[in-house]
């Protein structure tokens, strides 16, 4: 349904979107997430089209969108994060006012509009001005705005911001039934909802797609230790030593202490261990009350965080061994002579003006492709200007032959 080919959006030297492959099916929910400025409503925008890649291609439902723009584009319904609403217009007026947009011929508006009111459920309201409705009707009006003239793509940009936890769930559950009949994009930063909605989680940091899986695969994935999560009463103090009492048990540590003098304890075991048995018959002997043991599990969340910090720590490890090569290098060049220093530095600079030119030789290259691509795009372009103007001149032709066929039978008739 998406195929998003080696993208790439560069504003001047800053690279937005860096080299990113994924695809999504027909009827799937797929979410996409990422920290601010990772790349994610870039990314959004130019599978709307709404900005062009510097590189790479988007085909959306068979349709190349640099290619053939217009097609590409009417697969898509898009509600952005802060959705643009007309408040003196009615609910029935602005939905029919975007059918119009989209296209939709005049006969069917009336039949369109009110199907999308109603999967909505927007029926009741659709005679009151916008302004005066629910933050939770105005998101779905935004919806009924996007699904309007039936799109088989939804691109969803946070569609629960700002709603209260009942109009989530309202929003949620229509979420999942249009998801039935429609390939869906979601981007959101409640990430339980994400879980609950997504059958496909995409994350993207710092412009690079660092996982492509399920929700509950991500949760796995991600589960380092065996954790329990266990609340004590602890009248002996005996909790400080009993992590050399329970033999499977890597770590204990203490999590809070509640008002009625019981504590939280973190208690990490090795993966394939179930420790909850050995906890009861030890605490049990040490004269520790359990008041409540739990398998701590990891949530879309904690994998989230993760897998975001695993790709920043990863990006400061490469920073930290490269300052430590510059400093290992110095120290090196301190402890030579006069002579030897010479010759190291002159030897570093013809190193550094290698690379350099290496480096420039890429950007050359790269940039060679970017024009290539925008050559490309501005024929391509230019033939579906050529190609609308024809398809105008056709209709007009069209129009006028059957104006005269009209005429001439007209005239026939009279003369009879």
């Amino acid at each position: 349904m998406i195929e998003v080919k080696n993208i790439t959006k560069k504003y001047g030297s800053f690279v937005a979107v860096d080299n990113i492959n994924f695809e999504v099916n027909d009827n799937e929910i797929v979410g996409f997430l990422g920290p601010n400025g990772a790349g994610k409503s870039t990314t959004m925008n130019m599978i709307t089209g709404y900005i062009e890649p510097s590189k790479g291609k988007i085909i959306v439902n068979g349709y190349d969108i640099s290619k053939s723009p217009l097609k590409a584009k009417s697969q898509i319904g898009y509600m952005p994060e802060s959705v643009p609403l007309y408040n003196d217009l009615t609910v029935n007026d602005f939905v029919s006012y975007m059918a119009n947009l989209k296209g939709v011929k005049r006969k069917s508006i009336k039949q369109e509009v009110d199907k999308v009111l109603a999967d909505t459920d927007l029926t009741n309201v659709k005679n009151k001005l916008i302004k005066n409705i629910s933050r939770g009707y105005k998101q779905r009006v935004g919806l009924a705005g996007a699904l309007v003239g039936n799109p088989k793509i939804l691109i969803l940009d946070e569609p629960t911001v700002g709603l209260d936890p009942k109009q989530i769930t309202e929003i949620r559950d229509l979420i999942k039934k249009l998801g039935k009949n429609h390939t869906v994009i979601l981007s959101s930063h409640i990430l339980s909802e994400v879980s609950q909605i997504c059958e496909k989680v995409i994350i993207i940091n710092h412009g690079k797609i660092v996982a492509v899986d399920t929700p509950q695969n991500l949760e796995n994935k991600t589960q380092n230790d065996n954790t329990i999560m266990v609340t004590v009463e602890d009248k002996n103090d005996k909790m400080k030593t009993i992590s050399k009492k329970l033999k499977n048990a890597t770590s204990v540590k203490f999590i809070k202490q509640f008002s009625d003098g019981s504590s939280q304890y973190l208690i990490s075991a090795k993966a394939d261990t179930d420790i909850r048995k050995e906890i009861f018959n030890v605490f049990a002997k040490e004269d520790i009350t359990v008041l409540e043991l739990k398998k701590s599990e990891n949530t879309l969340e904690d994998a989230f965080l993760k897998i975001i910090d695993d790709k920043d720590s990863s990006l400061k490890s490469v920073e930290n061994a490269k300052k430590k090569a510059k400093d290992d290098r110095k120290k090196e060049l301190d402890k030579m002579d006069k002579d030897e220093r010479k010759i190291a530095i002159k030897e570093d600079k013809k190193k550094a003006k290698e690379e350099k030119k290496l480096e420039i030789e890429k950007k050359w290259e790269e940039e060679q492709e970017i024009e290539r691509f925008e050559k490309e795009k501005k024929q391509q372009l230019k033939e579906t200007k050529r190609e609308i103007k024809n398809s105008k001149k056709a209709s007009t032709k069209s129009s006028s032959s059957s104006k005269n066929n009209f005429s001439k039978k007209s005239g026939k008739g009279g003369k009879k």
